[in-house]
C-alpha cells in the first residue's frame, strides 16, 4: 500500500484516523499499532512476522541491558554486551539475508562462469525478495539498543510502545529513520492540536503534490532516457536532470507525507530534506539530503569508526568507508557500492581542501551571486552520481555517461524518443519542478505559518493530484526498493 493510491486516501487513511480518535486515549497506541501492521502486511502479510521478530529481539534486548545497567551503576555487564550482540547481530543478519542474498549468489554465479566452472553453477539459484522497508525500520530498531547501551535512551515503557515505534505507518517503509528517544516522550504523551492537525493535511497535500504532479512526469522522461538503446547528448543530460528531480521530489514528497501523517496522530517527526540541490558543496548537500540516513551513519557508523579523531588520513579514510557502505545500503549491486564510494571520495577531497585552504567546514547560507557556481558544480557531481544510482549495471552506467559527452555510437534519433523526452507537458514538468527546487521554501518552512491562502492552494493541489493519479500508469516509489 502506497500513500499515492486511491485505496490508502480514501479507504486505509479515513479509517485509521476514525478509528483512532475513537478510541479511549489509553487504547491509542494500541489501535495505532495494529493498523499499522495492516498497512505493512497488506503487500505480503509474510512481511509481518518477519519485522514482529526484530521489534520482539530488541526489545528484549534493551530490557536486559537496562535493567542490568540500573543494578551495575552504569558500568557495562557480560549479559549486556551479550544482549547488545544479539540485538545488532540479529538486525544485521536478517538484514543481510534479504536484502543481499542474491547479489551475492549473482556475484558466485559470474565469478563461476568467468573462471570456466559453470558445473558448479545450478540452473537456478534461489532468489529472496526484500521485504518492504526493512532497512529503515532495521536501522531504527538496531539504534534503539545501541542507545540503551550508551545510556542515551532510557527503555520503552511497555512492548506496545516498542512496536508502535519500529512499525508506525507513516514513516516505516521509507523514513524518516526516528531514534526512539527522539519519540519516546511523544509515544507517552503527545498533543493532538487543530493546528498541529491542519498542518499535517497540508504538508501531505504538498507531498502528494511534489510526488504526482512533478516526480512521476520527471520519472517518465528518465525511464524514457535510461531505457533508449541510443542517446544523443542533449537528450542523455535531459534524461537525466529528470531523474534528479524525479528521485528528489519523489522522496522528499514521501517525506512531506510521512510527517503530515504523524503531525495528524499528534507526531512530530524531523525534517528529512532541506533543499539540498541548493547546496554549496557535497559536504552540504549531505547535511540537506536525506538527514535522518546521514544523522545516523554518522552517529552508529563514522563516530564509532573514530570519526575525525584519528588524524587527516583516518578521517579521510572513515568518510569514504562510512558512504561506501551506505551506498551498499542503498542497494545490492556494484553500482550502488561505486555510487557510495564517489560520494565518499568526494567526501574526502572536500575536506581535504579545506584544511589545505583553511576553509569553514561549510559556505555560509546566503542568496549572493558568490554561492551560485559552487552550486551549480555541487549539482553538476550529483547529477554524475545519479547515472550510478539509476544505471541498470555497470555497463549501462557506462554506455550512458559516453551519451553524456557525446561518444556513445550514434543512431539516428526517433521521433518517438524525441515525443517521450520532449513532449510539452514533461518540458512544463520539468521547468515547474526547477521552480521549485532552486525558488520555493522548503515544504516544512512553507507550512510553518498557515494562512486561509495555503489552505486553498493545498486544497487546489490535492484535487490536481486526485485527477492526474487517475490518470497516471506511472508511480513508483524509488525508495521502496530500498
Amino acid at each position: 500500500m502506497v500513500f499515492s493510491s486511491f485505496l490508502f486516501l480514501f479507504y486505509f487513511l479515513p479509517l485509521t484516523l476514525v478509528l483512532y480518535y475513537s478510541a479511549p486515549q489509553a487504547w491509542r497506541l494500541g489501535v495505532l499499532t495494529l493498523l499499522s501492521y495492516v498497512f505493512y502486511g497488506w503487500t505480503n502479510p509474510l512481511y509481518v512476522p518477519l519485522m514482529w521478530l526484530s521489534t520482539t529481539i530488541d526489545y528484549i534486548a534493551g530490557a536486559i541491558i537496562s535493567a542490568d545497567m540500573t543494578r551495575q551503576n552504569g558500568s557495562h555487564t557480560a549479559r549486556q554486551r551479550t544482549a547488545l550482540v544479539i540485538s545488532v547481530s540479529s538486525n544485521l543478519a536478517l538484514l543481510g539475508f534479504f536484502k543481499y542474498f542474491n547479489f551475492g549468489a549473482d556475484a558466485y554465479r559470474s565469478l563461476m562462469l568467468q573462471l570456466g566452472w559453470s558445473q558448479h553453477v545450478p540452473d537456478a539459484l534461489w532468489q529472496v525478495i526484500l521485504p518492504l522497508g526493512i532497512s529503515f525500520y532495521t536501522f531504527q530498531s538496531l539504534s534503539y539498543t545501541i542507545d540503551i547501551y550508551r545510556v542515551e535512551a532510557r527503555p520503552a515503557r511497555s512492548f506496545v510502545d516498542f512496536a508502535c515505534y519500529v512499525s508506525l505507518f507513516p514513516q516505516l517503509v521509507a523514513g524518516p529513520i526516528i531514534r526512539f528517544q527522539d519519540l519516546a516522550d511523544q509515544l507517552e504523551y503527545r498533543t493532538h492540536t487543530s493546528e498541529k492537525f491542519s498542518r499535517g493535511v497540508l504538508l501531505f497535500q504538498l507531498g502528494l503534490a511534489k510526488k504526482v504532479i512533478l516526480a512521476n512526469p520527471c520519472g517518465s522522461v528518465a525511464e524514457a532516457a535510461f531505457n533508449a538503446g541510443t542517446l544523443e547528448c542533449f537528450q542523455a543530460w535531459w534524461g537525466l536532470v529528470g531523474y534528479a528531480f524525479q528521485i528528489y521530489f519523489d522522496f522528499s514528497g514521501y517525506s512531506d507525507m510521512a510527517i503530515g501523517l504523524g503531525l495528524m496522530f499528534g507526531f512530530t517527526f524531523p525534517e528529512n530534506f532541506q533543499s539540498p540541490y541548493c547546496s554549496a558543496s557535497i559536504t552540504e548537500f549531505w547535511r540537506r539530503w536525506h538527514i535522518t540516513l546521514s544523522t545516523w551513519l554518522r552517529e552508529y557508523l563514522y563516530i564509532p569508526l573514530g570519526g575525525n579523531r584519528h588524524g587527516r588520513f583516518r578521517t579521510y579514510l572513515n568518510l569514504f568507508l562510512v558512504m561506501l557502505l551506505g551506498g551498499l545500503w542503498h542497494g545490492a549491486a556494484w553500482n550502488f557500492v561505486i555510487w557510495g564510494g564517489y560520494h565518499g571520495l568526494l567526501l574526502a577531497g572536500e575536506r581535504a581542501y579545506r584544511e589545505f585552504r583553511g576553509r569553514a567546514p561549510t559556505p555560509p547560507a546566503s542568496s549572493s551571486l558568490g554561492r551560485i557556481a559552487p552550486a551549480a558544480f555541487a549539482f553538476l557531481l550529483v547529477l554524475l552520481g545519479w547515472v550510478l544510482f539509476r544505471g541498470h549495471d555497470m555497463a549501462h552506467a557506462g554506455r550512458y555517461y559516453a551519451a553524456l559527452v557525446g561518444v556513445a555510437p550514434q543512431q539516428p534519433a526517433t521521433a518517438l524518443l524525441w515525443s517521450l523526452l520532449f513532449q510539452p507537458y514533461h518540458v512544463l514538468c520539468l521547468l515547474a519542478g526547477a521552480v521549485v527546487v532552486w525558488g520555493c521554501p522548503t515544504a516544512w518552512n512553507f507550512t510553518e505559518r498557515q494562512t486561509p491562502g495555503k489552505a486553498v492552494w493545498g486544497c487546489v493541489l490535492f484535487l490536481l493530484s486526485i485527477v492526474l493519479l487517475a490518470t497516471q500508469q506511472y508511480n513508483p516509489f524509488i525508495y521502496f526498493l530500498f
